[in-house]
């Protein structure tokens, strides 16, 4: 009996004296992987990522997203790793347990270095680490983290992560990421075919970009399988590509609308070529970056309706200018083209100086309000909401104009005009307000034409010089002073540009659309749509 007392009491006290040091096990073995990083050896610190992951400790994911972002330092004495404490300028936290390490000397801290191998080890341990996070969106980011990897180590994490998975796109994402990373591991044919079974419904450039990979990596019938997989994708890819370039050449189609649409009605009522209406979208933008100007000075809360404040004001602005400029130059000159289109090209310098003395010749930075930022995905198409917003207001203003044109007791007068400008005036019309307030309204189309294109491209004194060209064409080519002819001529133009710049560049895709119009105009002088006018009869 006393042998046997004599026995257990030191194996009793060996065991309570094991589950002690056990107990600190998890935040022991953090701290020894984290001192891996403190090494000058990036073999050392390549290890000690994959230590930090194998730890799966709660605070693993963060603190190795600290260390891709170079937020990761090793503080000396005694070499610890801490990071930056957000609450605190200048204060540091412990990497291990995120307690508070206090201040250090700027000397006394040394960022923890990392290389490209590294990046990609912390992007793979990132990924295996959020595959059970709470936060759906971290989940899903992990998922196509390891597709992008194909890591085959991920897979058992991968399984019993899409076993208790509950949203639907979730799961699926991390079914593709399984797949990848089964085609990238020594797995069974049958389950490598299966994988590409998976794959093959994405029909995207990742998804092509990897069974490519393993046609030429595998052989027999899984290299077969991914053959016909890519076949079948790159089908899919070209319809998307054209749906792509169609969308595209529909939002071109629209600026161009937007910058047209206000020279097709001073064209057609006036027959006045006025090269200073690009100006007028110039001016409309610098209208908006000085709203968004005052806007984030006074009253930043209110950013969000800076474009809708701009809009009213850059239509008035630019309104006037318009009048002020039929008023004062063009009105002494109808009848006299050459001397129009010169007079309109130095008041279009004139502007253009004004803007470089004010702003100065620099860009200015026009910013997306929150609900034009961003972008939505259809299958493989991208569209940006600023895209969208300006297709829908282009769409809005044109159907506001053409319900003036009809509805409207100065559209009729307008339209009076455009047929038979003696038979107006004889009528009791004063065609010369009506000239000047169908300049005037010509140039606030333009104006807000200069909103939205501030959205979309560079705020500067060359802005209106970039639109005037491709304004006249679309003019031109649809019709002077007809609506239905500016939409579709806009539209045209703008798709065939998008479909050419693929294969011939930008530069030479207008050159053939310019060669085009050229020869069009010479079997059809008055567009696609003519409209009897006073450009017509003469």
């Amino acid at each position: 009996m006393y042998c046997l007392r004599s026995l257990l009491i030191p194996l009793l006290c060996a065991l309570i004296f094991t589950s002690n040091l056990s107990q600190p096990a998890q935040a022991a073995d953090l701290e020894t992987a984290l001192s891996g990083l403190a090494e000058k050896s990036f073999k050392t610190r390549l290890k000690a990522v994959d230590d930090i992951a194998a730890t799966q400790d709660e605070r693993a994911s963060e603190i190795l997203d600290a260390l891709g972002r170079g937020d990761l330092f090793v503080a000396n004495p005694g070499k610890h790793i801490v990071m930056p404490d957000p609450a605190a300028s200048g204060a540091y936290l412990f990497a291990a347990t995120g307690e508070s390490a206090g201040s250090y000397a700027k000397a006394a801290v040394k960022k923890v270095k990392i290389n490209n191998r590294m990046r990609s080890a912390i992007r793979k341990a990132l990924g295996t680490l959020t595959l059970g996070s709470p936060d759906r969106n971290r989940r899903l980011t992990a998922a196509r983290s390891i597709f992008n990897t194909r890591d085959a180590s991920a897979l058992t994490l991968l399984s019993d992560a899409i076993a208790r998975e509950t949203d639907s796109t979730v799961k699926r994402e991390m079914e593709r990421a399984r797949a990848a990373a089964l085609l990238g591991s020594d797995a069974e044919e049958s389950e490598k075919l299966a994988a590409i079974d998976v794959i093959a419904p994405m029909a995207n450039q990742d998804a092509l970009a990897l069974l490519t990979q393993v046609m030429s990596n595998d052989s027999g019938a899984v290299a077969q399988r991914a053959e016909r997989a890519i076949a079948e994708m790159q089908s899919s890819l070209a319809l998307w590509a054209t749906a792509q370039n169609v969308v595209y050449g529909i939002s071109l189609g629209s600026v161009l609308l937007l910058a047209a649409i206000g020279l097709a009605i001073t064209f057609g009522v006036m027959g006045v070529i006025n090269m200073a209406h690009g100006e007028m979208v110039m001016i409309g933008a610098y209208v908006t970056f000085v709203v968004q100007d005052v806007i984030r000075t006074s009253m930043p809360d209110l950013f969000d309706w800076s474009l809708l404040i701009a809009l009213p004001l850059a239509f008035g602005v630019t309104a006037l200018i318009g009048i002020a400029m039929e008023r004062g130059i063009i009105r002494f000159l109808y009848g006299r083209p050459l001397e129009t289109l010169l007079a309109t090209w130095g008041v279009s310098l004139i502007l253009q100086q004004a803007v470089r003395s004010i702003f100065g010749p620099n860009n200015r930075l026009v910013g997306n309000p929150s609900w034009m930022s961003g972008s939505l995905e259809l299958g493989q198409l991208t569209l940006t909401y600023n895209r969208i917003c300006i297709i829908a207001f282009t769409l809005v203003v044109f159907a506001a104009l053409f319900v003036a044109m009809r509805k409207t007791s100065f559209g009729l007068q307008m339209r009076a005009v455009v047929q038979n400008r003696q038979m107006s005036a004889a009528m009791g019309i004063r065609t010369k307000w009506v000239d000047a307030l169908t300049f005037g309204l010509g140039s606030g189309i333009a104006g807000l034409a200069g909103v939205a294109i501030s959205q979309i491209d560079n705020v500067g004194p060359n802005l209106g010089q970039s639109y005037i060209i491709d304004s006249f064409m679309v003019v031109v080519f649809g019709g002077v002073g007809n609506l239905w002819g500016t939409l579709v001529g806009a539209m045209t133009l703008g798709v065939a540009n998008k479909f050419l710049e693929p294969y011939s560049g930008a530069v030479l895709a207008k050159i053939l659309v310019l060669v085009f119009i050229i020869l069009f105009i010479q079997k059809r002088p008055k567009g696609l749509f003519a409209l009897k006018g006073r450009g017509a009869e003469a």
